[in-house]
Formats: C-alpha cells, sequence, structure tokens
C-alpha cells in the first residue's frame, strides 16, 4: 500500500515547513503499518493553472497524477492563510478536478476506491474550515473520506510561536494524527478488499 503526501506550503525547498513536521506523525504512523510514504512538495515544482491533467510543455502536474494513481491514500498537507487553504492547495484542487472524468478501464472513476485526509497547521482559526474545504473537494473528485482522517494544530488568536516552537498543543495534535492514519490505513484496507465497483451503465 502506498501514500501520497502533497505538501502546499508556500516555501520552496529546503526551508522548513511547519505542516510538514507536523505531517511527519503520520506519514511514521502509516510507516509502522507498512505503508509506503512519498512526499511532494508543489511549491518546487511548475504547477501550472488549469483543470486538465496535461497542460503540456513546462507543465509538472502529470509526474504528481500519475503518483496520485500509483497511491491508495492521500494526505493534503497544508497551513491555514487569512482562514483558508494555500493558494497552492487550491491549485492542487484546481487540477484534481479532471480527474472527476477519468476512468480505469473498467469504467471506475479513478478516484474511487482511494482514501484521503488532511493536516492542517496555522497561529490562527480556521482548520476546521480549511478541512472541510478539503476533504468536500476531495469527495466531489471521487475520494472515500474516513471518519476522523484529518489532524491540526494552531497556536490560538493573534501571532506567535510556530509549530516546532513551542509544545503547546503537540500532544492533541500527536494523537490525533496517529489516529487519523490508523483510520486512512483501517479504511483503505476495507477498500482494496472490497472495492466500490463501476457506476451502473
Amino acid at each position: 500500500m502506498k501514500a501520497l503526501f502533497i505538501s502546499c506550503t508556500l516555501k520552496k525547498s529546503p526551508a522548513p515547513s511547519n505542516t510538514e513536521s507536523l505531517a511527519a506523525v503520520v506519514a511514521d504512523a502509516l510507516r509502522e503499518r507498512g505503508v509506503t510514504v512519498e512526499h511532494v512538495r508543489l511549491a518546487d515544482l511548475d504547477v501550472l493553472p488549469g483543470v486538465q491533467t496535461d497542460l503540456g510543455e513546462g507543465d509538472d502536474w502529470p509526474r504528481v497524477h500519475d503518483r496520485l494513481l500509483e497511491s491508495q491514500i492521500l494526505v493534503v498537507v497544508t497551513p491555514t492563510w487569512v482562514g483558508h487553504p494555500s493558494s497552492m492547495a487550491q491549485r492542487m484542487l484546481e487540477r484534481m478536478d479532471a480527474m472527476i472524468s477519468e476512468t480505469a478501464d473498467d469504467g471506475t472513476p479513478v478516484a474511487y476506491n482511494r482514501v484521503a485526509g488532511v493536516v492542517v497547521t496555522g497561529n490562527e482559526d480556521g482548520a476546521h474550515h480549511v478541512i472541510s474545504e478539503i476533504n468536500g473537494a476531495l469527495a466531489d473528485i471521487g475520494y472515500t473520506i474516513p471518519g476522523q482522517a484529518w489532524t491540526y494544530w494552531n497556536q490560538g488568536p493573534g501571532p506567535g510561536d510556530e509549530y516546532p516552537q513551542t509544545e503547546h498543543g503537540h500532544e492533541w495534535s500527536h494523537s490525533t494524527g496517529r489516529l487519523m492514519a490508523h483510520n486512512l490505513h483501517a479504511v483503505a484496507t476495507a477498500l482494496a478488499a472490497q472495492p466500490v465497483p463501476p457506476p451502473p451503465s
């Protein structure tokens, strides 16, 4: 079983990402269950704006799309900015929109029988809103969203320490992240054993 973590931080590598630091807890818990984990940071790629899978020369999204189709688990990793998912996360969802009309050879939509969850960090409130926006879009695309397949951390209102600079709230965020990994793996395993069949013609 494979998991793809798509990081929607606005920072290019090798700059550290607060949200990726929390996502590492989920990744480690998935590895403990025998899952192969791969990470992609969109800010390091040239993902062109649009709603098609391949926009031609210079577009790095097709490489990400291929990894999505190789993975049974997707984890979207995004900071909160002005109460919303990052612009990278929105770009990702717009490009994934094309998957709604893509099918396997038997007619099954390509996102079916795959699960997804979300990791969010930010200094102020808005995590539940961000989780709802992303999970709603992924469900539209065809992903199965297990119960409690998310974790988040925020410092609270106003400026303050970033995630790696404080232990505030880490115990809850980490235990929730480990539960997230458990639920993602459990539902992905169930779908592999009894997949959703192709839609009736």
